[in-house]
């Protein structure tokens, strides 16, 4: 499964001479291709007077069971009906500066555990009232005397056990109960082969079984990384390397998005053999820019590309890091050939 940067960098290649087709605005851009081809939905997350509704954006995206798209910003979390419209939000300092979110269905509720970076926690809050039921301050158990607590991506095991990764400091990963009781931590800053460079996203990685964490270590040198952690913390494999600055993680099946900050999201199979590249940005003044305002954004083309997650269809919502606050929906495709 491990590929190496050589072979990465001409798949790249080989993806990036494809045309992008940017229009004008308000029509709809495609991208990728074969079964991974994505149509953008122009305006998709905008207020009715064409801002947008979510100010500066920094943060992750996830959908619940009824299909509402929640994304997360500086001013809070802000819920999406799958056409685009806000249904409801959840504002305030409890909410804001989420760095990462993770959905999970716990009995006949839903929860929404976030990584809030800012704040120094981790918390976890009901989708349905919004009740913050845990939070998960730097755990002193640990024996460690960090001078920085935070947090950037969250993650939780089939039994419940959280994990919480520090990866704007120190770059330890530390697990915790259902409860939020310290258990234990792994990782250390550093480029070697099980050091983190900024472990800046992580998901539960459903493809293998047992489950594995699968790691974005995002400033690794030369190149940004996935590595595969199983949940005792150790370390299997190196999954993939050569994916610019990767921020996080999401999966639907056997299938992987990737969104890099360099502007552009690569989708991995099961082989982590990498399928697509979507919104690839070729201009070094707009991408890995958080300053580029809602009336420069191009149709089809990322920013800052920061989070992702797929809906039940197939379809995927994009978040860039961005000044104005951008979140995009891509409706997959599914006769493309």
């Amino acid at each position: 499964m491990r590929c190496c940067s050589f072979f990465v960098a001409i798949v790249f290649a080989m993806f990036l001479t494809l045309p992008v087709f940017s229009q004008e605005n308000g029509k709809s851009v495609r991208m990728g291709c074969g079964m991974m081809t994505f149509d953008t939905v122009p305006g998709w997350g905008l207020r009715p007077d064409g801002a947008s509704a979510l100010g500066p954006t920094h943060g992750g995206v996830v959908v619940d069971k009824s299909g509402n798209i929640y994304t997360s910003a500086k001013k809070g979390v802000v819920v999406f009906s799958p056409d685009g419209k806000v249904v409801h939000s959840y504002l305030g300092k409890d909410f804001s500066n989420l760095h990462d979110l993770e959905i999970r269905s716990e009995g006949e509720n839903e929860f929404i555990y976030g990584a809030r970076n800012n704040d120094a926690e981790g918390i976890k809050f009901n989708v349905k009232t919004g009740e913050i039921v845990m939070r998960l301050p730097f755990p002193e158990a640990s024996g460690l005397e960090l001078k920085k607590f935070n947090p950037t991506a969250i993650t939780v095991a089939p039994n419940g056990d959280i994990f919480l990764s520090n990866g704007y400091a120190s770059n330890h990963i530390f697990k915790f109960d259902k409860d939020g009781n310290y258990l234990m931590h792994f990782g250390e800053k550093g480029n070697g082969m099980k050091q983190f460079n900024t472990a800046h996203g992580m998901t539960l990685d459903t493809r293998y079984d047992p489950p594995r964490l699968l790691i974005c270590d995002r400033n690794h040198q030369p190149k940004g990384r996935l590595l595969h952690y199983d949940l005792d913390g150790n370390f299997l494999e190196e999954v993939i390397t050569g994916l610019g600055m990767p921020t996080s993680v999401s999966i639907q099946g056997d299938y992987v998005s990737v969104p890099d900050l360099h502007g552009r999201l690569v989708i991995l199979d099961k082989s982590n053999t990498i399928m697509a590249v979507l919104g690839h940005n070729s201009d070094p003044k707009t991408r890995v820019n958080f300053n580029v305002p809602q009336d420069k954004w191009i149709e089809g083309i990322f920013n800052g590309t920061h989070g992702s997650h797929w809906d039940a269809e197939g379809n995927l919502y994009v978040q860039d890091w961005n000044v104005s606050g951008r979140i995009m929906k891509l409706v997959r495709v599914k006769d493309a050939k």
